[in-house]
């Protein structure tokens, strides 16, 4: 059914039709008429399946035409990242109407924001502890709210945010319209939706401890000594437009982003302690293409929306088994195929079975074909200082990395993509189907793992901008 069947007004679908879309992904399709209806609505899908459309269509047609009154909506994201993102589709779904929106997080300096809803907004996408201000202030009134929409319910509340998202539900008219949308609903969600929604319908979309039947995921084990240059050696031999590495911490962020750049990668750092120019830089150029290779937090995991990532790469297996899902699956979106890759320890045993129980099966353990197990890990290099700021990062040479392809003094690579088979689709065996001997390299790993060329992400971007959750 196209969008145009779904009783959105003419403005809208021209909007939808103007970014390239004429169908609506499964949960747009169920979620749309209940928030055209006016109900209540909790959402649950996977990452990457298009839940900010879901809301952002029906909302901009309920709003009709702008109002200077004060807002009549209000979203709540958990990360500045995501507060900008939701901002801009607004903008982009609604180019065909005069419906404003204003997007108010914390990062930067008041003054803006409080001129943009002292002119009068329609719609105000915030952050919980930059909104809590302007409402002690008084700059910020919701007397004549409508709609009340907490995006990534789940991730707010892992933040800490329940106090504040409680308090900004008590500041809000009991008649009105509320909807939360998820990646996942645990009980915690349950409580705030009783104390929030009224008879809310429910959309729920896939299983969301699944992984994207899109993704190729994998875990290659390796010790700690020799963890850098598996992942050097990961991205010299795979064939990627642009590439996500995630790292637990922030000083293991800029240390292997300090290590890239030396080997020629243009890479962008996000993470908490970036100032908030830093950080818009960075995704600016990510998606740009300016950088090809971005290092990130956790903080960036539900933040991060960018058409084209091709392949995911946890430097660091994750602290929890749900953020292995919320990481790949960054990659494979909007019906794109993608590949994500775990670095894993030996002393990380009981962090993969989690990860296999949380997601109902076995990830496959491979083993990078030419790679030197055996090595005597390199000495440290000579990193000294703060990372350089974002405009001085090194430019890897043109031979692929964006794009596909060999270039000048590089051979084309000639990996191929596995076939895909079953959940999570596990990387078929190499050509030789020889397994790789017992433990090599894996540092107590039992059953070792196979020897296999690295999935190619094929030519091509994903789906532009689409899905911003």
């Amino acid at each position: 059914m196209p969008f145009s069947k779904l009783g959105l007004p003419p403005s809208l679908v021209n909007g939808v039709k103007a970014m390239g879309y004429t169908d609506p992904t499964p949960i747009q399709l169920r979620a749309i008429p209940v928030v055209l209806g006016g109900g209540d609505l909790i959402g649950s899908a996977q990452t990457g399946t298009g839940k900010t459309a879901a809301f952002a269509l029906p909302t901009l047609a309920r709003l009709g035409k702008h109002e200077a009154r004060g807002p009549r909506v209000l979203i709540l994201e958990p990360t500045r990242e995501l507060a900008a993102q939701v901002e801009t589709a607004f903008r982009d779904f609604g180019r065909f109407t005069d419906i404003r929106a204003t997007v108010v997080h914390g990062g930067v300096g008041y003054g803006r924001q409080r001129s943009e809803i002292q002119a009068g907004t329609d719609v105000v996408i915030a952050t919980p502890g930059r909104l809590m201000d302007f409402l002690q202030e008084g700059t910020l009134r919701l007397d004549g709210l409508k709609i009340l929409i907490l995006d990534e319910v789940d991730r707010m509340l892992d933040m800490g945010f329940v106090k504040d998202v409680k308090k900004i539900i008590g500041k809000c008219p009991r008649e009105r319209q509320t909807l939360f949308f998820s990646a996942t609903v645990p009980p915690e969600i349950e409580e705030v939706a009783r104390f929030a929604l009224r008879n809310p319908a429910r959309v729920e979309i896939g299983v969301s401890r699944t992984v994207n039947k899109s993704v190729t995921h994998a875990f290659y084990p390796v010790n700690m000594g020799l963890k850098f240059d598996l992942l050097v050696a990961l991205l010299e031999k795979t064939d990627f437009h642009s590439c996500l590495i995630f790292s637990r911490t922030k000083h293991g962020a800029d240390k292997i982003a300090r290590k890239l750049k030396a080997a020629n990668h243009s890479v962008a750092v996000l993470h908490a302690n970036r100032s908030q120019s830093q950080r818009v830089e960075a995704l600016e150029g990510f998606k740009s293409g300016k950088y090809e290779v971005m290092v990130a937090t956790d903080i960036a995991a539900r933040g991060i929306d960018v058409a084209g990532v091709s392949h995911v790469i946890n430097y660091d297996i994750p602290a929890n088994p749900e953020d292995y899902v919320h990481r790949i699956g960054r990659t494979g979106r909007a019906a794109a195929i993608g590949d994500a890759f775990t670095l894993t320890t030996p002393d990380q045993a009981g962090d993969i079975k989690a990860i296999e129980r949380f997601i109902g099966q076995k990830v496959p353990q491979l083993q990078l074909e030419g790679f030197n197990y055996h090595a005597q890990p390199r000495p440290a290099m000579g990193f000294q200082g703060a990372a350089p700021a974002h405009g001085q990062h090194g430019q890897r040479p043109q031979h692929g990395g964006r794009g596909g392809g060999g270039g000048a003094g590089h051979p084309p690579r000639h990996q191929q993509r596995p076939q895909h088979s079953g959940q999570g689709h596990a990387p078929r065996p190499a050509p030789s189907g020889q397994p790789a001997p017992q433990g090599q390299g894996h540092g107590g790993f039992g059953g070792g793992g196979q020897q296999q060329p690295v999935p190619r992400k094929f030519g091509g971007l994903s789906r532009g901008r689409w899905n911003r959750r």
